[in-house]
């Protein structure tokens, strides 16, 4: 059998360690990870590899040449101009493939048995079986769920963290049959996780996953570099070492001299032609290359050292990385976490702060004390971008470098010259942002188009009319008025999607960030307010029954709960003959606390009914969201204001479509029997809505009440303010009072409960539930739903994307069902939870 080596990558996440040098190149254990790879092949005696390569192919070629040194036969696939992808690498090698074949990942540490995997594929008569093992934290992989035979069912290539339905992830190792590479075009970038696999499920190809016993790390980034050398030295994974064990777990290379002063603690590796001086202290964990000198009283703590380094006399090294050829001189610290590239040199006394990475061939000047990276790359594990935009506390997470630096990222995602709207909400601290974003953008030679103080609605309305390719909106957090929210939106006005946001993450965290000449620095416009408002005043008209609503006579008063988000509500509807009374209208810096909200929306009922207005509304979320207030001074909110809307429009629009979130209460899809409509629902998060209701043209309506409402053929956004016109022009249409439409709504009963849940279990999690319930009893849209299918009884667990909790949802039209459910799932939930949590703390 033939092995497929992929060692195409340039291992962006290990930088600066693979600036010149290709990631399967990277040292374990003094080293390439490629070598452990075909070391692995060969006990599985595999020993025909085809290695495809793109990035610096040059020196993998000249360390393996023909293979004959390390017992195989080496052959090379470079691919010369741009990267053909996992899959388009190997299609173009299909000449080479013509029988049963390998492909391995060239960036793991693995002991996997390959023998039974490929036992395993001829078996079950596979055409392509998946190399699977578990893990506690799957966001970073291809998840993959298989039914009892080990058929794969569904996958989803590295999920948010709101997506997470299993712990089982894709290897990057596969059993291939030659025919599937037939389903690939020639000579076109394609990946076997995002284009052949799902091929194959969709023509009902026999794709199988095969979980694997034993050890597995993807090496993709620093943490899990250095956690494969410390796992390899407690032999937790079956390496071959290059050197004689000396002592038990103590293994030193030839012609390699210590003196007899100083302190050598095992587990340790110590390399070829090495020199350890007097009174030096290596601790547990560490690992020396090959060549390197130790000077007296050094201080070694787990550090990994790679070939030809010099480390000076008495100087620390704490769980850092040094690269080749690197010097670290007299009393010289690299503190616990820190990456120092090839060729670079620590003067002496110098401090390489916790984390820090400093690029190849830098030079440290004695003394200094470096906390800032030098000059490229960054530690930072927190994901910028949450379930919607970035966020954080303004001024101590979201502060003006970390602006700055953001808006440098995303336009350097995007073409020199390119045009984005900006905009934001009337907060002071949102004004500081916003400009802290213009200048990061300007700086990379993106135009700006500021829209300034504006209700997002409206920006979203004139990105597309703008003709620019992007925007980015900033405001005070809509369910945390200590926070600012900051999303970019496409040429659309949608929010950006997930792979969008990866590459801004990317750019951000990589610190590639383009640097604008002074000549080609971009440029900011201002476009007049007066034109902005037109516009979007012009097309709100074009989606309202203009007539129906002048000729109402409604009486509305709107609560701006002091945000003035909107304020161009009460204008439109006294031009369409409503008279708008407006409270809390002016400005507030302060932020405004859950129970004063409550306590305005109490009065707001007192003023309605004190006016006998038709209905009173509470906006809020800058123009997106709202809560109604009827005649009598009753609110509707939550799922009541989503089942409302969804009547509205579809008494209006019967035989539409709606669009919800997946937990919005079954009170939506009764109401459709009753018009003859469709329920299409989508992930809990604002661009699944956006997108889905832009994607089908039937579509009337989309959102819940507790995200606002989209009308797609007005803009893709949530619009508060569109969402009360098109209400008035419903009711009056329709000769119907809120009061009224409350009473036509179904009872359903829609209850939730929230459970901490650590990140390292939610996979867990999500897979024991789906292991536990019958195919035909779930729905896996988002979380994990158990349905009955001859009712709208369900119950929903729906991991939490932003902190570690998960969500159980409950509905039915039975509220003992309900509260039996709920109570049944918590139990059920804690439970897995507290054992998950026991076995991480016995390990």
């Amino acid at each position: 059998m033939r092995a497929v080596l992929m060692a195409g990558g340039s291992g962006t996440r290990l930088r600066p360690l693979t600036c010149d040098l290709p990631k399967p190149m990277v040292p374990v254990l003094n080293r390439p990870i490629a070598e452990h790879i075909i070391n692995l092949l060969k006990r599985h005696q595999i020993t025909e590899v085809i290695a495809t390569l793109h990035y610096l192919p040059d020196a993998m070629r000249d360390y393996f040449q023909d293979g004959s040194e390390f017992g195989v036969e080496m052959t090379y696939s470079v691919e010369d101009e741009q990267p053909l992808g996992t899959a388009g690498c190997v299609k173009n090698i299909a000449e080479l493939l013509d029988d049963t074949f390998l492909v391995i990942s060239g960036d793991s540490i693995t002991d996997f048995d390959l023998q039974a995997a490929i036992a395993f594929h001829k078996e079950k008569r596979s055409k392509a079986t998946i190399v699977l093992t578990r893990v506690p934290n799957p966001i970073e992989f291809g998840v993959v769920i298989t039914d009892r035979e080990g058929r794969i069912r569904r996958f989803l290539e590295k999920p948010s963290t709101g997506e997470i339905f299993s712990d089982t992830v894709n290897t990057g190792t596969y059993i291939l049959e030659p025919e599937i590479l037939e389903y690939l075009p020639p000579n076109e970038e394609s990946d076997f996780s995002k284009d052949l696999f799902p091929l194959l499920l969709q023509k009902d190809e026999p794709i199988y996953g095969f979980i694997a016993e034993g050890y597995w790390c993807d090496v993709g980034h620093l943490d899990a570099y250095r956690d494969a050398h410390y796992d390899a030295l407690q032999r937790k994974v079956k390496l071959d070492f290059a050197y004689e064990e000396k002592s038990p777990g103590l293994w030193i290379g030839q012609n390699t001299y210590i003196d007899p002063t100083a302190k050598v603690e095992a587990p340790a590796i110590i390399g070829n032609n090495c020199r350890i001086g007097p009174g030096a202290n290596i601790e547990a964990g560490t690992v020396v290359g090959d060549n390197v000198t130790i000077g007296a009283g050094a201080d070694l703590k787990r550090p990994i050292i790679w070939n030809g380094a010099t480390i000076g006399d008495e100087a620390h090294l704490a769980a850092c990385i040094i690269a080749r050829g690197t010097r670290v001189d007299r009393r010289a610290q690299v503190l616990e976490g820190a990456v120092v590239g090839s060729l670079s040199t620590i003067g002496e006394e110098a401090q390489i702060s916790t984390g820090v990475r400093v690029w190849p061939s830098k030079r440290i000047e004695s003394g200094a004390i470096l906390n800032i990276n030098l000059i490229w790359g960054s530690t930072a594990q927190r994901n910028l971008f949450g379930q919607r935009g970035v966020s954080g506390l303004a001024n101590i997470d979201i502060t003006p470098e970390f602006a700055v630096k953001l808006g440098a990222a995303y336009g350097s995602t995007l073409k020199p010259g390119s045009q984005v709207v900006v905009s934001r909400d009337q907060r002071s601290v949102s004004r500081m942002v916003s400009r802290s974003i213009i200048a990061g953008l300007m700086s990379v030679g993106v135009h700006v188009q500021n829209l300034e103080a504006t209700a997002i609605p409206i920006a979203r309305t004139m990105t597309p009319k703008l003709g620019v390719v992007g925007g980015i909106h900033s405001r005070v957090h809509p369910d945390r008025p200590d926070s600012i929210l900051i999303e970019f939106f496409d040429s659309q006005g949608i929010n950006i999607s997930k792979a969008k946001e990866k590459k801004i993450e990317g750019a951000y965290f990589k610190e590639d960030l383009r640097r604008a000449s002074i000549q080609d620095i971009g440029n900011m416009s201002i476009p007049s307010q007066a034109q902005v408002l037109d516009t979007y005043r012009k097309t709100f008209e074009t989606q309202l029954n203009v007539e129906a609503i002048r000729h109402s006579g409604s009486k509305i008063v709107i609560d701006y709960v002091y945000g003035v988000s909107g304020a161009i509500l009460p204008e439109l509807l006294s031009k369409f003959g409503c008279d708008a009374v407006v409270l809390n209208a002016s400005l507030r810096q302060t932020a405004i606390s859950a129970e004063e909200r409550e306590a305005l929306l109490g009065q707001l009922g007192q003023v309605v009914e004190v006016l006998k207005a038709n209905l009173g509304v509470q906006v809020s979320a800058n123009g997106e969201q709202f809560i109604l207030v009827d005649e009598s001074g009753l609110a509707i909110r939550g799922e009541q204001l989503t089942a409302l809307m969804v009547n509205m429009i579809l008494t209006a629009y019967p035989r539409s479509t709606v669009v919800v979130p997946v937990h919005a209460s079954s009170a939506v899809e009764q109401i459709a029997r009753r018009h003859d409509g469709k329920v299409i629902r989508t992930k809990a998060n604002p661009t699944a809505l956006m997108e889905a209701s832009q994607d089908n043209p039937n579509v009337v309506l989309g959102g819940s009440g507790e995200m606002g409402f989209i009308f797609p053929h007005l803009h893709p956004g949530f619009d508060a303010m569109f969402s009360i016109a098109k209400l008035i022009e419903m009711l009056t249409i329709q000769e119907r009072s809120l009061a009224q439409v409350r009473t036509e709504l179904p009872r359903v009963y829609h209850k939730s409960y929230t459970l901490r849940c650590p990140w390292k279990v939610k996979g867990a999690l999500m897979r024991y539930l789906v292991e536990t319930h019958a195919t035909e009893d779930l729905e896996l849209i988002d979380g994990v739903k158990v349905i009955n299918p001859r009712n709208d009884n369900w119950v929903l667990i729906l991991p939490d994307a932003g902190e570690p909790l998960v969500h159980i949802f409950a509905n039915s039209d039975d509220r003992d069902w309900v509260d039996r459910a709920l109570k049944d799932y918590r139990g059920r939930v804690q439970e897995f939870i507290d054992r998950e949590q026991s076995e991480i703390a016995t390990v």
